[in-house]
């Protein structure tokens, strides 16, 4: 009786441990797909802009009562401390994995000077990338783009309302996938197999032509989705998201993006996350010049 009772108990253990894994594997993909989810409210009495951030599975954080506790654009993300341009990068294991990849060098290039070529379906966009200021941010997206990772994907997330910003960077929203705005696909969650520290985040603003990296806001939640600065949102969004290169030209055809809206809306807990974009923007292929 002994035994059956302790087989019992474990068999209880065991289900209550996949439910807790089932819990935050759901509350993960939550974070990852609403990222950068803020929205500006303005507040009367002379309060001014707060910003309310989406957490996982329960709307969004309410502002308190005082004005000097009132929230900022996202979570406080901390800097890393690593001296930039950094000489180690460290990436650990991270899930989903929306398409198999090794983990990028070790040892970045710190000296190597680099522009991206974004070829798309409505033309392409160059970056100038920001080695000596987020050095394993740009290792990253060297080994994602020259590994074909980001070919033949499609921006998903298109935020039009006190951020403007176009995400792109997971496979799992492939060329040929309609957009149907579900929060219970795999869409906007998916993770290269590994995530790395932010950097690049002391006085962080994020002026038009910026390209950050959305994270699961967390500091240490970066994978493979970015996003482009249309229009200057350094008044919605705090300091928490690696500015990793600027668009070097290009820019006017995510701006007509921008202006041509959203075909349907992510919502979550009624609230309005921004949506699909009305106009398809295909990632074809990315190459990387080193100088």
């Amino acid at each position: 009786m002994a035994g059956k009772n302790e087989r019992q108990r474990r068999q209880a253990r065991e289900k209550h441990r996949r439910q807790q894994e089932q819990r935050l594997a759901r509350q993960r993909q939550v974070r990852r797909r609403w990222a950068i989810g803020t929205l500006a409210v303005l507040v009367a009495a002379g309060v001014g802009t707060l910003l309310l951030v989406f957490l996982p599975g329960g709307g969004a954080k309410k502002p308190a009562a005082s004005a000097s506790k009132s929230p900022s654009a996202s979570p406080t993300a901390t800097t890393s401390t690593v001296a930039e341009p950094a000489h180690h990068c460290s990436y650990t294991a991270a899930a989903p994995v929306a398409k198999k990849v090794s983990f990028p060098p070790a040892a970045p290039n710190y000296t190597a000077s680099y522009q991206a070529t974004i070829d798309t379906n409505l033309g392409k966009l160059t970056f100038n990338l920001l080695n000596n200021k987020a050095t394993c941010t740009v290792n990253s997206f060297v080994h994602l783009a020259e590994a074909g990772y980001f070919n033949n994907t499609q921006c998903h997330r298109l935020v039009t309302s006190g951020i403007y910003v176009l995400q792109c960077g997971d496979p799992y929203a492939t060329a040929t996938t309609k957009l149907t705005c579900s929060t219970t696909g795999k869409i906007g969650s998916g993770t290269p197999g590994y995530e790395f520290d932010s950097e690049n985040l002391t006085g962080a603003k994020y002026p038009a032509g910026t390209v950050a990296m959305a994270n699961e806001s967390s500091a240490t939640t970066n994978g493979s989705q970015f996003f482009i600065v249309y229009k200057d949102s350094t008044s919605g969004l705090g300091a928490s998201y690696t500015p990793f290169a600027t668009v070097s030209s290009g820019l006017g055809i995510v701006q007509n993006v921008g202006k041509d809206g959203y075909s349907c809306q992510y919502m979550v807990s009624g609230q309005a996350e921004g949506g699909a974009p009305k106009k398809k923007v295909i990632i074809d292929s990315v190459t990387i010049k080193k100088t």
